[in-house]
């Protein structure tokens, strides 16, 4: 009768494992990847495997969504998402919003934006969105001004008053935080700055409010966003949890949850 017993309970384990969905999710290193991994067991308890794939580039987490090799990407913001649909003619959605991480203008140079010199070098996100996101920093900050009707797909070009005569590096924005002292500042994105060691708010000499409309979300490809596995992966990063781990790991609002 044990061995009976025993074998029941190995069958089980065995169908347990068997039966585990996998979910493949793409990310960028922090914030995304690190909360990702956080839900992994929570996930497990439900059936599903969740397999985090990183990424260091904001072009491949899409591709590998729309091609189906991944089911989710979680690490780009709703302007950036539609950009890229209409770019690349994809048919990529946004599934869940879940937080904002603001973006900063950084300096090794200078302590003050008043401090900035004529014809300084500012380095940019080379990218449509993330461009036109810096530059409506920067004119929020007083650093220039954008013609009328130039929003959040802006470039150099749109720049209407420009006192300091900035100059204007267009840079990918994971390298960023590499050319900030090779340049008089630079505006990086939050999942950037993070494992660089900036602080928005410590270390941003200028920074984006946390009623941006910049919110990063779980995007999936169209029809996909109310499979059972995304709703799950939906509902454990929308947790006390979560909420919790970032409340605690980004004290000085480097990341801001919006659920």
């Amino acid at each position: 009768m044990k061995r009976i017993l025993s074998f029941v309970a190995i069958a089980l384990a065995a169908t347990s494992v068997f039966a585990q969905k996998a979910l493949k999710v793409g990310a960028t290193p922090e914030p995304h990847a690190a909360i990702l991994n956080l839900v992994k067991d929570d996930l497990k308890a439900k059936g599903i495997d969740l397999q985090v794939v990183e990424f260091t580039d904001y072009v491949t987490p899409n591709d590998a969504v729309e091609s189906g090799d991944i089911d989710a990407n979680y690490f780009q913001h709703i302007p950036y998402l539609e950009s890229f649909n209409k770019e690349k003619n994809y048919h990529l959605v946004n599934a869940a919003g879940i937080h904002v991480e603001p973006v900063a203008f950084y300096s090794n140079k200078i302590k003050k934006l008043a401090d900035l010199k004529k014809k300084a070098t500012i380095a940019i996100p080379n990218d449509p969105t993330n461009e036109g996101r810096a530059l409506l920093l920067l004119q929020e900050a007083g650093l220039i001004t954008l013609k009328e009707g130039a929003g959040i797909t802006a470039t150099p070009l749109d720049i209407k008053k420009n006192p300091k005569k900035l100059k204007f590096k267009e840079i990918e924005a994971a390298s960023l935080p590499r050319v900030l002292g090779d340049v008089d500042g630079a505006v990086i994105n939050g999942n950037y700055a993070i494992p660089a060691g900036l602080s928005a708010k410590k270390d941003g000499l200028f920074v984006e409010g946390s009623s941006s409309p910049y919110v990063n979300v779980i995007a999936v490809k169209a029809g996909n966003e109310n499979k059972e596995e995304i709703k799950a992966l939906i509902e454990a990063i929308k947790s006390e949890k979560v909420k919790n781990y970032i409340s605690e790991r980004y004290p000085n609002g480097e990341v801001v949850v919006v659920f």
